[in-house]
């Protein structure tokens, strides 16, 4: 057996990501690990539902001997075994992320033996999270250039916070992965804002969307009202087409909070991304580590290395005979694999 893998949850940033990336590596590594002081860094710290449900979707997909796997437990011990294909489902049982639960098991099978089909229910739309949106229209296409098989179906949204979503990936096994470099994200070519309304009035979209307008040259735009009960909900989107890449930023409405506000903060982020002539946004970069890592080349440009990168490279570096720099490059900074 491989040496067992010992971190701490309150290194860095202290969040779930510890947990996250620590789950796919020991199953793509076959390494064990221990972690103590899950979540440290949080104000609930230790497992909570959604943390739960990715121990346990990883341990089900490589059939792991684990000890710690309970709510608000602050010490796991996960054993891997060989990753297995197959059709997955599982329920968080609150309006935690089901992105974040696919992302732990999703890099696991791309390595399985055969195709998968892993279906998650739960929140869909959480502020704490990449929304489904993010992983389809950002992540996923990058991922489609370094060789990944996969793709994800938002079959039901769930708004935090009372979640009843659904998503499905699909993943075929990959042949080979290859590096990603982004340094630089090319010309602008298109900027479409969404309003997504659940049980909030048609006028909170269309104030929504025209003050954005008003402070960007929108290529499009677009108010859609979500029915079947699974609301209340409100977000405020764009999508920022480059040469290069997506980019997709988000803003939950919230009570109290006029709609004119919502569209303010969108378009603030929106006008700092643009102005920065890095190619990768801050909760990109967090996403694109371990891909890189694995495939052992790439590099990317983003405008701040957050606590939350750098946490993620250090639990990479513990799995993976792989090394990051990372380095100022005069207007953000350059994360690349080294060689």
């Amino acid at each position: 057996m491989d040496a067992i893998v010992a971190l701490d949850g309150a290194q860095g940033e202290g969040g779930g990501q510890i947990l996250r990336s620590a789950l796919s590596l020991s199953m793509i590594t076959g390494r064990p690990f221990t972690i103590t002081g899950i979540r440290a860094g949080r104000a609930k710290p230790g497992l909570l539902r959604q943390h739960l449900t990715s121990v346990r979707a990883a341990a089900a997909i490589c059939s792991a001997q684990v000890s710690g796997d309970a709510l608000r437990s602050q010490q796991l011990h996960f054993v891997p075994g060989r990753i297995r294909g197959g059709e997955y489902r599982f329920a968080i049982g609150s309006a935690g992320s089901c992105m974040l639960v696919l992302q732990t098991v999703l890099p696991a099978l791309w390595f399985a033996d055969k195709a998968s089909r892993v279906e998650v229910q739960g929140g869909t739309h959480n502020p704490s999270a990449p929304t489904a949106d993010f992983i389809r229209e950002v992540w996923e296409p990058l991922l489609a250039q370094m060789g990944v098989r996969q793709h994800t179906t938002l079959q039901r949204h769930g708004f935090w916070p009372a979640g009843g979503g659904s998503v499905v990936s699909e993943v075929v096994p990959m042949t080979a992965l290859r590096g990603l470099t982004l340094t630089a994200r090319g010309k602008t070519t298109g900027l479409y804002a969404e309003a997504l309304l659940a049980e909030v009035p048609h006028h909170v979209g269309e104030r929504e969307v025209a003050a954005l307008a008003a402070r960007l040259p929108l290529t499009d735009s677009r108010i859609t009202h979500l029915h079947g009960g699974i609301g209340p909900g409100n977000i405020l989107s764009l999508l920022i087409q480059s040469e290069g890449l997506n980019e997709l930023l988000v803003v939950f409405g919230e009570k109290r909070v006029s709609a004119e506000a919502v569209a303010s903060r969108l378009a603030a982020a929106a006008q700092r991304y643009l102005a920065s002539p890095a190619a990768v946004g801050e909760h990109l970069a967090d996403q694109l580590i371990l891909p890189m890592a694995l495939a052992g080349t790439g590099a990317f440009t983003v405008a701040q290395a957050s606590t939350h990168l750098l946490t993620n490279i250090a639990v990479v570096e513990r799995f993976l005979p792989v090394r990051f720099a990372c380095e100022p490059d005069g207007h953000g900074y350059l994360v690349r694999v080294m060689a």
